[in-house]
Order: structure tokens, then sequence, then C-alpha cells
């Protein structure tokens, strides 16, 4: 018996001994699966982060703008990169320029294939100009965008009260006009008086409705453009640059209304008087190629777009145009000293449309 208890008592420790072997055990896997849960479920919601983020706030495809990753010996690296950002834009890295088109020292303007997304001609694609009445190819998106064509606008003295000499089509406050009318008068003849209009029945204020394009050029991509106003008139911080003029232009190609007007060489607007009287007048549209008083190349369609002349701008033209081949290109030219200038070098970018 003596011998019998020790062994039963070696068999009773080494039992206790075994048994704490497996708590430490169990232990340790249950603190090792409860570090592996951990790390799943903290990789689970940043998974889950990057998708809501994506789902959410996700937001509509911008300009790649060399300027603010690149400089001097880095440029050669971009285009790869320029792809991920804007792979349905045309992406400037650099200015590319062409014998045959010569622009003026402190001139900027692109062609542009929109495409296969090339960039046959680039000077200062994105330097800031002032857009004069190119603005309200932004006030007839807005309009496009929120407002309803068949509204009756009244006007107000605030959309009459515009500096001397301001391009109007002679609006008298208490004017009844459609929204559609205004339109067409911002378009065609880029009436500043309708710019107004459409910008105080749309944003219910001036100031709000500035703060609408402001937005929305966000929304676009232009990231180099501030208004100030709905029509263009000069402020030293009313401002875009070419590119992002090319952004608005692509956005007006959604809306077929933009290119059914801005190819009108005239129109006849209709409206009615605070005193009831029906008034009809005639406006020419300020494009001279679709007056006739100068020619686009051979095989070249003018598909709309938008004038702009100021002391400070100098004279613009921003176009949606096609080639013989029925293929879109848009071209930008800014700061010509004349009219006929500007012309002369909106002609010679198109012609390059042509050779593509």
């Amino acid at each position: 018996m003596k011998n019998q208890q020790p062994a039963a008592a070696q068999r009773r420790n080494a039992a206790r001994i075994k048994r704490q072997k497996q708590r430490r055990r169990r232990k340790m896997i249950r603190r090792l699966l409860t570090v592996l849960l951990i790390v799943a479920a903290i990789s689970g919601i940043a998974a889950l982060g990057f998708i809501a983020k994506d789902l959410i706030f996700k937001e509509p495809v911008q300009a790649y703008n060399i300027s603010k990753e690149f400089t001097g010996s880095q440029v050669s690296a971009s285009e790869g990169k320029a792809k991920l950002f804007a792979s349905d834009l045309c992406v400037v890295t650099e200015d590319i320029l062409l014998d045959q088109v010569s622009l003026e020292e402190n001139q900027t303007g692109l062609l542009f294939d929109i495409s296969d997304k090339k960039v046959i001609y680039s000077k200062g694609a994105y330097t800031r100009v002032y857009p004069a009445s190119i603005t309200k190819i932004m006030t007839a998106l807005l309009a496009f965008k929120y407002g309803n064509m068949d509204d009756v606008v009244t006007i107000t003295e605030e959309n009459v009260t515009l500096e001397e000499g301001s391009q109007v089509i002679g609006f008298l406050a208490g004017d009844k006009v459609t929204m559609d009318e205004l339109v067409h008068g911002l378009l065609v003849y880029s009436g500043n008086d309708a710019a107004s209009a459409i910008a105080t029945h749309i944003g219910l204020t001036t100031e709000k409705f500035v703060e609408m394009m402001n937005s929305y050029a966000k929304e676009l991509g232009c990231t180099g453009t501030h208004f100030t106003n709905p029509h263009g008139l000069q402020d030293e911080n009313h401002y875009t640059t070419p590119y992002d003029i090319y952004l608005m232009l692509k956005e007006a190609l959604q809306y077929p209304e933009f290119t059914e007007i801005t190819q009108l060489g005239s129109y006849t607007i209709s409206y009615e008087r605070s005193w009831g009287e029906e008034v009809s007048t005639s406006l020419l549209a300020t494009d001279h190629y679709l007056t006739g008083e100068a020619n686009a190349p051979k095989g070249i369609t003018i598909l709309g777009g938008k004038t702009g002349t100021t002391s400070d701008a100098g004279n613009c033209l921003a176009l949606l145009s096609q080639n013989a081949y029925g293929e879109p290109y848009v071209s930008i030219v800014m700061g010509a000293s004349t009219k006929e200038l500007l012309y002369q070098q909106m002609s010679a970018l198109l012609e390059n449309a042509n050779n593509e």
C-alpha cells in the first residue's frame, strides 16, 4: 500500500500538469484567434471604407493638371500617370506648336481631337485668362441643367442695370420672357441682360447663381476657373483657362440644345412688354463663321461655341466643330488683338483638323 500511494500521487500530479498545459495552450489559441479577428476586422473596415468612399464620394473625372505635380525633369514621366487621372480627356503636359499657327506672345489656344483624345495644338492651356462672354457657356449649362425652358421670367431692374456699352438685347424691367428665349438671346447674340435674367431666375439671386457656377466648374474638373458674374463683364477675379473652357464645351455636348442654338446665324426673339405689347427683335449671331463674315476651312462644320470680347480679354472664340469625316474637335483662341486676326488664327487651327 505504501508503494501504491506515491504512484497514485504521481499520476494525479502528471494529470494536473497535463491539464495546466492544455489550459495554457487553449489560452494561447484564444489570444491568437482574438488577434487574428481584430486584424481581419480592421482590414474589413478599411476595405469597406474605401468602397464606401468610392461609392458615396465619387467625383467626376477631373482634368490632370501637370503644373500641380510635375516640374522640370519630372514632366517626362507624367503621361502614364495622366491617363489614370483622365482616361476620357485630352491631356496636356506641354505646349505643342504648329508652324502654320501663329498666336501672338500673350495669346493662348488649343486644338483637341476629342474622339481620339489627341492634343494637336496647345499654347498656354493652363494659363489664367479673362473669358469675357465665353462665360456664358457655363450660364447656359446651368440653364439647361436646372431651368425649365417653358418658364416665363419677369425681367427685373437688376437685369437691365449693366455697365455702359454692355451688349444687351434691350429688355425693360417688367418684360416677360420665356427661359427658352433668354437662352437663345444669351448664346446667339450674347445678351448680358439675358445672362442676368437667367441668373436671378435660377439662382434666385445673382450671388447664389455665381456660387452654382463655381460649384459646377469644380464638378467638371475646372481647376483654374473662378466666376464672379454670369455674363463675363470684366472683373479681375473672374477668370478661367483654355483647358477649363474645353471642359465646359465638352460638357455642353451633353445638351443637344446647346449646339442647336449656337449653330444659328440669327434669331428672332419674342417676348411681352410689361404693358402687354408683343415684341419681336432680330438678333445677329456674334460668331462671324455663322454670319458669313468669315469662312471656315473646306470640310469643317461649325457645330457651335461662344465668342467673347472685352478690352482686357481681347477677342476670343471657343468652338465645337467637326471635320470632313465627321470627327469632333474643340478649338480655342484667346486674346487676339482684332476680330480679323482672331478668325485668321482660328481658321489656321481648324485646317489641321482635316489633316488628321
